[in-house]
């Protein structure tokens, strides 16, 4: 039987997750023999994408700041109809070259409304073919967008186009009828899948034993967390530990320098600064304690590693999906919780005593195997379908 092909896109704008997230979906399909071409609409992101697939870069776009409706180029210029128009025909064209068996398509339409300039044709596009590709939402276990307006728009799209939503969670932990009324509706087209980690690095090695890891994902929103680190170390129990800052690839050089400059003044030699690291993994396996905001790949690496952790959920703009994990994990004694207007550096100080003060929790028992399910599911649907 020939390899079946698979096609993903996916847009992030502001962090990087959503791309690590469709990325380690990607690399499972590899795994599982299938053919993947990879189009992504963010700001490249090197290493992120597996060498495997076929990579797709579409003309990248990114937001400003927390407002996710205004779309900027690679210059930081608002885009136009004409740069729609282009990058619109440039996902066209990749898609009817890759004459895919399945398209899965990540977060719309429970999210990225500001995309329907390309999503919408590309779903007529799809719908239109002969044979037709399975049409898949992929999509995180938490949507962001609550309004009762648009969550009829959400269900009616996918009525329209979809054949099935996989939701990357685990419904012991969070059904997604939590955040989308209409989850009910979607029967047995919904399929849980479980949380998706990336395992294609294993913890190797020593690197981070002892430490206090503190880390800002993609770093676009978080160093307001990494400075009150720095300050926060010399008034907790573990102010002698090695606080290793990770800040993230997408946090300014202006912003990086400042926290080298702050880390060598008030860091007594107890503070690392860096961008980032291929072992985050091997970090949290071996830390003593993990200091990040909430975002859906961090926190479900520290539940697959055991780790300490105290989160800081960003919940700038609208949202609400890190404070409600978060918070849903506290309640289980997995973490210790810092809110976003609450961070000072005796707050964070003292999350880190009460983490201290407990054993590590240990692996969760939830569910972290998304990745290979959800290519499980993916085979099976395109081995059903015509070809």
């Amino acid at each position: 039987m020939s390899s079946k092909r698979i096609f993903v896109y996916v847009q992030h704008l502001l962090g990087i997750g959503h791309l690590k997230r469709a990325a380690t979906l990607a690399g499972a399909l590899c795994d599982a023999g299938c053919e993947v071409t990879f189009a992504t609409g963010g700001h490249p992101v090197p290493g992120a994408v597996p060498q495997r697939v076929r990579l797709v870069q579409l003309p990248p776009a990114g937001t400003a700041g927390l407002d996710f409706k205004s779309l900027l180029d690679a210059h930081g210029a608002p885009v136009d109809e004409s740069w729609r128009a282009g990058r619109r025909d440039r996902l066209l064209e990749a898609f009817r070259a890759a004459r895919p068996h399945a398209l899965v398509i990540e977060l719309f339409p429970f999210g990225r409304r500001q995309m329907r300039f390309e999503l919408l044709p590309l779903l007529e596009e799809a719908s239109a073919a002969t044979p037709r590709p399975v049409i898949v939402s992929s999509v995180r276990d938490v949507l962001g967008q609550l309004d009762p307006v648009r969550q009829d728009e959400m269900l009616a799209l996918f009525e329209r186009y979809f054949d099935h939503v996989l939701v990357h969670g685990d419904p012991r932990f969070l059904a997604f009828e939590r955040t989308f009324r209409h989850a009910a509706k979607l029967g047995g087209r919904l399929h849980y899948t479980g949380f998706i980690v990336d395992r294609s690095k294993p913890p190797a090695g020593d690197a981070g034993s002892g430490e206090v890891i503190v880390s800002a994902g993609g770093g676009a929103v978080g160093a307001s967390l990494l400075e009150a680190a720095i300050h926060a170390r010399p008034l907790s129990s573990w102010s002698t530990r090695t606080w290793r800052l990770l800040a993230g690839v997408n946090l300014d050089a202006a912003a990086f320098d400042g926290l080298v400059r702050l880390a060598r003044q008030s860091g007594a030699g107890k503070v690392i600064v860096e961008r980032s690291r291929d072992d985050f993994r091997t970090l949290l396996q071996n830390c003593a304690l993990s200091i990040s905001q909430g975002g859906y790949n961090t926190v479900m690496e520290i539940l697959d590693c055991g780790a300490r952790a105290v989160i800081v959920p960003f919940a700038g703009g609208k949202e609400t999906e890190q404070t409600l994990r978060a918070h849903l994990l506290a309640e289980r004694g997995r973490i210790e919780v810092v809110a976003e207007d609450a961070l000072t550096p005796s707050s964070l100080a003292a999350a880190v005593d009460r983490a201290a003060s407990r054993a590590a929790p240990g692996r969760s028992e939830v569910d972290l195997d998304g990745a290979g399910k959800s290519a499980a599911w993916l085979a099976r649907w395109t081995s059903l379908a015509a070809c």
